[in-house]
């Protein structure tokens, strides 16, 4: 083991952090939030960085392969045969993406979204931890292997290019690529987190996704609101009213429909969860002074944070900066919203009550619809 640690170490240190950094200068933003990514090509430069680095690296059977179905965002495919002491029949799924979420605001100084910084020890920049590395931490992990001598079976990797938009790309390509994927009987996905450095970690349930928009507009254009307030109602109230039917604001409980009974086994899970990580479940976060999740039980954190459905609201439209605000009533009001779904949820299901409820009957009668 020690031999394995030398080597990823100094591959890491001589040649894949160096990688890194550029491709974090790279603004590739995932699909979603770049619908031109394909006239902007940054695409194209990431995917050839990855190519580029692998085929420098000396694995035995190892072939790779760039695959562009039309007007979707290139796919990094790669194979590398079973070693002659394995077992041939085995194939093992490696999978993670190299698309980003986009720049957001609120960076420390000296910190920038495509500029890679090394402080204290930690890598910052845009994608470099989601999920740059995924394809050199797969790659390193087989030369280890072979090159301690240890047999393995065939791999295959898979690197999208759309994950961070919902990975609508990636069935396409999965169907294409199904006569040379095969039959996996293991699928290691580089796209999770640890909860320390301590013990070897598996992710055995994750939450999915339910975004979209929630809009509702009172009137076709902007009026003062000393003229309009009292008379017109206000869009953003309408829209607060309209989630209080999916979301207490008082508790943020949910509505019932989003949530799922929760095997026994669980719970017995993410107690020894709690019982690992300790107070870090809370104090990883930057709380600003005096602030505090709703509990300081550990385990129901986690049962919250794994098996419990949780809203974000991630953007809001229709209003103008601070700064550049004056006393105008909007005429509309858009939210971005992003639910997170017990594991076992039927999310179509989810999808369709929840856009019922927010869509029925809004007060004042607004144009109100949510996609």
């Amino acid at each position: 083991m020690s031999d394995i640690e030398e080597f990823v170490e100094d591959r890491w240190e001589h040649g894949i952090l160096a990688s890194l950094h550029e491709y974090i200068r790279i603004p590739n933003k995932s699909p979603g939030f770049d619908p031109e990514w394909e006239e902007h090509g940054y695409m194209d430069q990431a995917v050839h960085l990855l190519y580029a680095w692998s085929e420098q690296q000396d694995i035995a059977g190892f072939t790779q392969e760039v695959i562009r179905l039309p007007g979707r965002t290139p796919l990094l495919f790669a194979e590398i045969e079973a070693s002659p002491a394995s077992d041939h029949g085995n194939t093992v799924l490696l999978y993670g993406h190299y698309d980003k979420q986009p720049e957001f605001q609120g960076w420390e100084p000296g910190l920038q979204p495509w500029l890679p910084v090394q402080r204290d020890g930690k890598l910052y920049g845009r994608g470099g931890a989601d999920d740059g590395y995924a394809f050199f931490a797969s790659l390193t992990a087989i030369a280890a292997l072979q090159r301690s001598g240890q047999a393995h079976p065939r791999c295959v990797i898979l690197i999208e290019g759309c994950e961070e938009s919902g990975s609508f790309d990636l069935p396409f390509y999965v169907e294409h690529l199904k006569p040379r994927i095969g039959d996996p009987k293991l699928v290691v996905c580089l796209d999770a987190e640890c909860g320390n450095y301590d013990q070897l970690w598996v992710t055995t349930s994750l939450r999915g996704m339910l975004p979209g928009v929630l809009s509702v507009k009172i009137l076709e254009e902007g009026q003062h609101s000393g003229v309009a307030g009292g008379i017109v109602p206000s869009s953003f109230r309408i829209l607060r009213e309209l989630l209080e039917r999916v979301e207490s604001a008082a508790t943020g409980k949910l509505h019932e429909c989003l949530f799922v009974d929760i095997p026994s086994e669980v719970r017995g899970q993410l107690v020894r969860v709690a019982q690992s990580i300790g107070p870090s479940i809370i104090s990883k976060y930057p709380w600003v002074e005096g602030a505090a999740p709703h509990t300081d039980d550990l385990a129901e954190l986690l049962v919250a944070n794994a098996w419990q459905p949780s809203l974000a609201t991630v953007g809001l439209g229709g209003a103008p900066a601070i700064q550049d605000a004056g006393n105008t009533l909007r005429p509309s009001t858009e939210a971005k919203l992003v639910f997170r779904l017990p594991p076992t949820l039927d999310a179509r299901i989810a999808a369709e009550t929840i856009k019922a409820i927010l869509e029925r009957d809004p007060p004042y009668g607004p144009k109100s619809n949510s996609n």
